[in-house]
């Protein structure tokens, strides 16, 4: 419709331009018979007043005409005007908005160009010089006579682009590592799925048939990782657990393939010096091992032996903490969790009273395999103490000595004995707390291929007299006042250069254990004499070589030597392959 008016309007203005001509000529045409008439007749005075007197009032005649197009030319302008700005109107849609085809998008133009077309042919009768002023005067108007709607449908499409821009460039920001398992972008922003896990295989002593070397194969485990960034500031995690292969026998089985809930929490991220954990399932902050506990972290391919029994990786327990930066390059965290049991059976076995079972029962903490089956329950009500546990850690990597970096840690329950706890002869067990320290350092020498590990950890009980171990008439499992262990680790990394457009790297590395779960001063009933069995040390030379960071493959000899009568009988030859991402 405001193309149609525009084009009427070029009409009416070019009829009205014709006539003004037509005037014009018709003046200029009796001005000149008039001076020729004074020329031929020059004595003829009273001729020549009265042709200046037509003259004039011819004049006058066409400065009122004049006047009446100039008067028309801005009424036919200010309707000009008003028809670009309707047919610069965007069409909305059912929903409200404008719509962006490209037909509504070039009307205002279309609109514009015939305007301006209708007037330079109006010009073309007047003086070429004015009406070039007059189409440069009027393309300007027509400029500025732009909609207010179609500036805002403008500014809101550049708002709209920058805005989807943005989007995009968070969305690469997100998934730039491809989150969903390294494999594909994820779906939703901020929600990321990784995974790591470990296959053993090899050959291993068997020391319950006599050391009898057997091959074997171990899915070890597979574990999912998502993680949901709900805010900025508030993010979900999880750890999904598949070990051995299958499901386990029960919810506490520790020897047979399980599914369970290894971490699930929500971080509250208020500032760099303080976040909050909210409660949930979470690694209990001892060690470095026990919360870097992907394959990728460490070069044997078992777990270091420290973190077998005297630190039962992974220690996942109830708990809540917080966590944040004190400064540059020093961190710390602090948890209050579910206190550990002195209970190892199997789950079913608790009573529905919350108690241990009336007969025998297996120790959570023993002699052989330190705090190994100790973990509290993480289901169903099934605490068997009411005792709570603390625990810390600060982790340093000082800016002033660069590849350094290492950690103490403490952790401390008031009591781990169950409801109901009792010894073999019946008499009935009393408390005992329990403390576990560690110290760790890793050391990677700059401008070098060498990297220095260390760490010791001491394990303390208030009354081991107390502890299910010492009461079971069995005295090759007793446990002593304390427990320690201490490990040094030496390795060499070396580049082996470009393979399968990737930088590969050899990790040769040596580490040597050296444990002690039966120190003296046992108590209880049993027979108080140390038996030897858990005084062991390990030797494990291997190497693990990493195609990725994200993959790692590994071969270990480990040579165990044990002061048990009856000999070690444990040594082993494995290979490994782990990944995580």
């Amino acid at each position: 419709m405001g193309v149609v008016r525009v084009g009427a309007l070029a009409r009416r203005t070019r009829l009205r331009a014709r006539q003004v001509a037509a005037v014009v000529a018709v003046a200029s045409l009796v001005s000149a018979g008039s001076k020729v008439a004074q020329a031929a007749d020059s004595n003829a005075q009273a001729q020549a007043n009265s042709g200046d007197a037509i003259n004039q009032a011819l004049l006058k005649k066409i400065e009122a005409l004049e006047q009446r197009i100039k008067s028309l030319e801005a009424r036919d302008k200010q309707q000009s005007t008003t028809a670009d700005t309707t047919g610069s109107v965007k069409p909305q849609n059912k929903s409200g908005k404008h719509d962006e085809s490209p037909a509504a998008a070039t009307e205002p133009a279309t609109a514009q160009a015939q305007n301006k077309a209708g007037k330079a042919n109006t010009a073309s009768t007047l003086d070429k010089q004015t009406d070039d002023s007059k189409a440069a005067k009027q393309a300007a108007d027509g400029k500025a006579a732009k909609p207010a709607d179609d500036g805002k449908t403008t500014k809101q499409a550049e708002d709209g682009k920058a805005a989807k821009q943005a989007d995009e460039s968070k969305t690469a920001k997100l998934t730039e590592d491809k989150p969903i398992l390294g494999i594909l972008d994820s779906p939703v922003a901020g929600l990321s799925i990784g995974a790591y896990g470990e296959v053993y295989f090899g050959a291993l002593q068997n020391p319950s048939a006599g050391g009898q070397w057997q091959n074997g194969f171990d899915a070890r485990r597979v574990v999912l990782l998502p993680t949901y960034a709900i805010t900025d500031n508030i993010i979900f995690n999880a750890e999904i657990e598949f070990e051995h292969a299958g499901s386990g026998f029960d919810n506490d089985d520790k020897l047979h393939g399980t599914a369970e809930i290894e971490q699930v929490w929500i971080d509250f991220k208020f500032s760099d010096p303080i976040s909050w954990r909210a409660p949930g399932v979470d690694l209990v902050p001892i060690g470095y091992i026990n919360q870097h506990h992907e394959p990728t972290q460490f070069y044997s391919v078992l777990r270091p032996e420290l973190y077998n029994g005297l630190i039962p990786s992974t220690w996942k327990v109830p708990a809540t903490s917080i966590y944040g930066t004190i400064v540059d390059g020093v961190k710390y965290q602090l948890m209050l969790s579910m206190a550990n049991e002195d209970f190892g059976d199997a789950f079913d076995l608790r009573t529905p009273g919350g108690s241990v079972p009336p007969g025998p029962y297996f120790p959570g903490v023993d002699g052989l395999n330190a705090l190994a089956f100790s973990n509290p329950p993480l289901g169903d009500f099934a605490q068997l103490n009411n005792s709570p546990a603390i625990s810390g850690r600060v982790d340093f990597a000082l800016p002033f000595t660069p590849g350094l970096a290492w950690s103490v840690s403490a952790y401390f329950a008031p009591n781990i004995e169950p409801r109901g706890a009792h010894g073999d002869l019946g008499n009935p067990l009393g408390q005992t707390s329990m403390g576990v320290y560690d110290a760790e350092f890793r050391y990677r020498i700059p401008q070098t291929w060498v990297e220095l590990r260390g760490e010791g950890v001491f394990v303390t009980f208030g009354n081991p007299a107390n502890l299910r171990a010492n009461n079971d008439s069995d005295p090759t499992n007793n446990v002593g006042k304390t427990m320690y262990g201490f490990s040094g680790e030496f390795d060499l990394h070396v580049p082996m250069g470009t393979i399968l457009n990737t930088e590969w790297e050899a990790v040769p590395f040596y580490r040597y254990t050296n444990q002690n779960f039966q120190t003296a001063g046992f108590a209880g009933t049993d027979a108080n004499m140390p038996t030897g069995a858990g005084q062991t040390q390990f030797h494990n030379v291997g190497v693990a070589i990493f195609p990725s960071p994200k993959v790692v493959l590994k071969a270990t000899y480990q040579k165990v030597i044990n002061k048990d009568p009856a000999g070690a009988n444990a040594d082993s030859v494995l290979g490994g392959v782990g990944f995580f991402f």
